[in-house]
């Protein structure tokens, strides 16, 4: 009790001012913590306002275009989020009458959602006493207690949600579930925690045995995978273009993208023409250059994409339906739409 007491006192005094805080509408509360799976507050918050804004009921979620909802995502990454979002927001809205599920063992069966979510939306917006551990708790709790096991193992998953739940404040669950992600993020930080003005700094085991720098511990990362992807930017005379969208259970499902060769390597312009599929989409001559001068190299959590955007100027093709003049309307990945702000087809 007297964890949750220090912890709950810091938060009320410290606690940041964040929208979704100032309602208990469960649908507010799941799209914030969607948006935040993966994403930080600051990064997050815009595209809160901006979905709650736009679909201020999950019946107008529903009825949204998922290439609509996919669009206003574009930049927050981990696009199955939003799918996901859009699948549940639907069911809801004709399965369950726009009623939000309003128990844990309910709100897990919705699409996207796990323990963590499922623990948030259940506490914040119906007051049940289940304990929410993300890379926040899990640092806080490893470093209090002193706790090496690591947390992406499944031994770590189950030592600490069962610590979490065993130390939760039954009567006021959102709250302490709220407090300590804050504390996570403001004063327990992964790096430069601020222990000098820390309400635990005389009980935490990790401060005293000076073990604040190696908790917690995490098993060794995935290997990661290297991709070269070579974009092929189509312009016509009739200033045209060719998209097509992503298919499959790879990244980017339900995005929009250009002709993508992917090689083992990174490709040169002799080698890119000399390609079979190249030559498949491109049978006459064209005019080819290469955009970018030096490599872009997009990062995600478990590879990293080293692409070449090739400017492909051609009369006209079959396949370019889609006008330079729309092209901003089409969800798309923020490699694309990085590429997008810097090119002017009309140069």
């Amino acid at each position: 009790m007297k964890f949750s007491n220090t912890l709950i006192y810091w938060y009320l005094q410290n606690k940041r001012d964040l929208p979704w805080r100032k309602t208990n509408n469960p649908y507010f509360i799941w799209l914030s913590e969607i948006m935040l799976q993966q994403t930080r507050v600051a990064q997050g918050l815009d595209y809160y306002l901006n979905f709650t804004t736009t679909f201020p009921t999950v019946f107008d979620l529903a009825k949204a275009k998922e290439s609509t909802v996919l669009k206003m995502w574009q930049g927050l990454g981990y696009y199955s989020r939003a799918r996901n979002l859009h699948y549940s927001a639907k069911l809801i809205a004709t399965d369950f009458n726009g009623q939000f599920p309003n128990t844990y063992k309910e709100i897990i069966k919705l699409k996207g959602i796990g323990d963590y979510t499922a623990s948030a939306i259940a506490s914040i917006a119906f007051n049940e006493p289940t304990a929410v551990v993300d890379g926040n708790v899990y640092r806080v709790l490893s470093r209090y207690f002193g706790i090496d096991t690591p947390i992406n193992s499944s031994k770590g998953i189950k030592e600490f949600k069962e610590l979490a739940q065993g130390l939760i404040d039954k009567a006021q669950p959102g709250t302490f579930n709220q407090a300590i992600m804050d504390f996570g993020a403001m004063q327990c930080k992964p790096k430069k925690p601020l222990c000098m003005f820390c309400p635990f700094s005389e009980s935490c085991v990790a401060l005293q045995k000076n073990l604040i720098a190696v908790l917690p511990v995490k098993e060794k990362k995935v290997t990661l995978k290297k991709r070269y992807f070579n974009y092929l930017v189509v312009k016509t005379k009739d200033e045209k273009t060719v998209l097509s969208e992503r298919k499959g259970k790879g990244i980017w499902q339900g995005l929009y993208q250009f002709p993508l060769i992917e090689e083992n390597h990174m490709v040169t312009h002799e080698e890119l023409v000399a390609s079979e599929k190249f030559k498949e989409l491109f049978p006459n001559d064209v005019l080819l250059s290469l955009f970018n001068k030096k490599n872009i190299v997009h990062k995600l959590s478990h590879q990293h994409l080293y692409t070449q955007f090739w400017v492909v100027e051609i009369d006209s093709l079959p396949i370019a339906n889609i006008s330079w003049k729309k092209i901003e309307e089409y969800p798309v990945p923020v490699l694309i739409a990085n590429f997008l702000k810097e090119f002017k087809p009309n140069e």
